[in-house]
């Protein structure tokens, strides 16, 4: 701005100055044009006074001076010349001048030379015997003077340049500086010029719904980060050039990126030609899917592209984690498969005996033994349909009473119920730890946590090994730990030993008995009360189950 104004001024005083000189010139030119006429006609009258009276005298004393002295007789023949040899001067009848001061008594006219450079003013007077007598002077056009005056007018422009320089060059700065120090984010409080008071208010009422709408989308950002960083699902914006735009902590951990990198090529960040391949199939076709494995785990991506007015601007990819879906899917096929060989194998044995008693086959004397077989897998299939249902209720994590009691008592209760199987294995049971020991919770679900690992200690324990139930308190938590000097676990079982329908040693397990089920129901109770499980066990050292639930 400040050229454009110092370019505007310099132009204006420039202008200015060659107008002011044309203006002063023509001025002065014409104005001592009309001096020097004025002068050539009283120069004129007081000649012709001085030929009226001396005649041809009065001529030659006056030749020599600066103007042109020339007498004309009545028919155009020059009579003296003042410059000339009347002699070999041509007939001047015909002159403007001549003519007109032969019929009005003064004539006057002028001619420019061929150069343009000098103009000739002549002026004729017609005297008392009927001749003429012409006086004359030559003097410089504009032009002329103009080019004779070169060089001062030179000196003068260059001083008019330098002078408009520094006038141009300090007025734009004088006009800009008020300008300059406006403040943009204050507009109402600036002291500038009145006819920019319109332009600020403008500019404060601008600056206020500038305002307004970046709190707006402020706030929308941040409910929109909150949105996604809380997201389980990975969430990521591309726009159309790859550079990612968003992108939550679920996505950075999917791509294994370190920080933020929102701003960086897509590319850079996640090399999986896989997903670049879904990207530009997503850009092609509006959306695409894909399903990847990733440090074991199963990921679902589905991509779509999102589009502005028509024209793709970028696209949006959600990354979904279904390894608990498969797990989920392949534990559900496997405990099918479980419950329908548990359920074959007592439902044969009941249908064998059965087919047999109907066929009389049986000797009467057997017939009690068979009978006994029949209950017996009636029985077990009765408790495996209760533990299934059992099972199936704390799946579903349905409400069940809370109460408060002594946990100590309760384990004294469980000590004494399984009494009769510890001494048939020649196991001694022990209660350690805190009498006092208060607990609040689902009393059911302590006594088969309590019941089921006790359960165990005794059927996986050596012929005269030991049983130690411990009971107590731990800052906010009551602690369950049942130990026995059994046959152990591998390590590489420590974690699948809580699934359904599992057993370490299949072959002694059936020989021992149960459902398979029991450790299922303990992880599955544990965890509706918002606990936790760990084992410590090794082949021939025995077995320790620890379980630590909110008081």
């Amino acid at each position: 701005m400040t050229k454009k104004i110092f370019r505007s001024i310099f132009i204006v005083a420039i202008v200015v100055f060659f107008a002011s000189v044309v203006f002063i010139m023509g001025a002065l030119y014409n104005y001592y044009g009309s001096v020097q006429e004025k002068q050539l006609e009283n120069e004129l009258s007081l000649a012709a006074a001085g030929v009226e009276q001396s005649g041809m005298d009065y001529l030659e004393k006056l030749s020599g001076k600066e103007s042109r002295l020339t007498w004309i007789a009545g028919d155009g023949t020059v009579v003296f010349d003042s410059y000339t040899d009347p002699s070999v001067m041509e007939n001047h009848a015909e002159r403007e001048e001549v003519r007109k001061a032969i019929k009005d008594g003064t004539g006057s006219s002028s001619r420019y030379s061929s150069t343009l450079t000098e103009q000739t003013l002549y002026y004729a007077q017609k005297l008392s015997d009927g001749s003429v007598l012409r006086i004359s002077i030559s003097r410089y056009t504009v032009l002329a003077l103009t080019l004779s005056m070169v060089q001062p007018v030179l000196i003068v422009l260059v001083i008019a340049l330098v002078l408009s320089l520094v006038l141009a060059n300090g007025l734009s700065k004088k006009i800009v500086k008020p300008l300059e120090s406006i403040d943009l984010e204050r507009p109402l409080e600036n002291n500038a010029y009145d006819e920019l008071a319109p332009m600020l208010k403008r500019l404060e009422m601008q600056h206020r719904q500038i305002r307004n709408q970046r709190e707006e989308l402020k706030e929308r950002r941040k409910e929109f980060e909150a949105v996604i960083r809380n997201m389980n699902e990975g969430l990521v914006l591309i726009n159309s050039k790859g550079i990612i735009l968003s992108i939550n902590s679920s996505a950075r951990v999917f791509m294994g990126a370190a920080g933020d990198c929102s701003g960086e090529a897509f590319i850079s960040v996640e090399r999986d030609h896989r997903i670049s391949s879904m990207i530009k199939d997503t850009e092609k076709n509006g959306s695409a899917e894909l399903q990847i494995n990733r440090k074991n785990r199963e990921y679902h991506l589905s991509a779509s592209s999102v589009e502005v007015d028509g024209i793709i601007s970028g696209v949006a990819i959600l990354i979904f984690d279904i390894t608990e879906k498969i797990l989920a899917e392949q534990n559900r096929r496997e405990f099918t498969a479980n419950v329908s060989h548990e359920l074959k194998t007592p439902l044969q044995s009941i249908m064998g005996s059965a087919e047999l008693m109907e066929n009389r086959i049986v000797k009467p004397e057997d017939l009690p033994q068979f009978a006994h077989r029949i209950r017996s897998e009636a029985s077990r299939l009765v408790t495996l349909i209760e533990d299934i249902i059992h099972l199936s209720q704390l799946d579903e994590k349905a409400d069940m009473p809370v109460e408060d009691f002594n946990l100590y008592e309760m384990a004294e209760e469980e000590l004494e119920t399984l009494g009769a199987a510890a001494d048939a294995k020649h196991v001694l049971l022990s209660l350690e730890g805190d009498a006092d020991t208060e607990a609040k919770g689902v009393r059911q679900l302590f006594h088969e946590i309590i019941f089921n690992l006790l359960d165990n200690a005794i059927k996986y324990n050596v012929d005269g090994g030991r049983a130690t139930v411990n009971v107590r308190k731990e800052n906010n938590d009551v602690v369950i730990s049942v130990s026995d000097t059994g046959i152990g676990i591998p390590a590489e079982a420590h974690e699948r030993i809580f699934e359904r329908f599992y057993r370490v040693d299949k072959s002694h397990s059936k020989q021992i008995g149960g459902t398979g089920l029991g450790l299922s129901i303990v992880k599955h109770a544990v965890k509706y009360m918002d606990g936790m499980i760990a084992i410590d066990s090794e082949p021939g050292t025995g077995t320790t189950v620890i379980v630590t639930v909110p008081r």
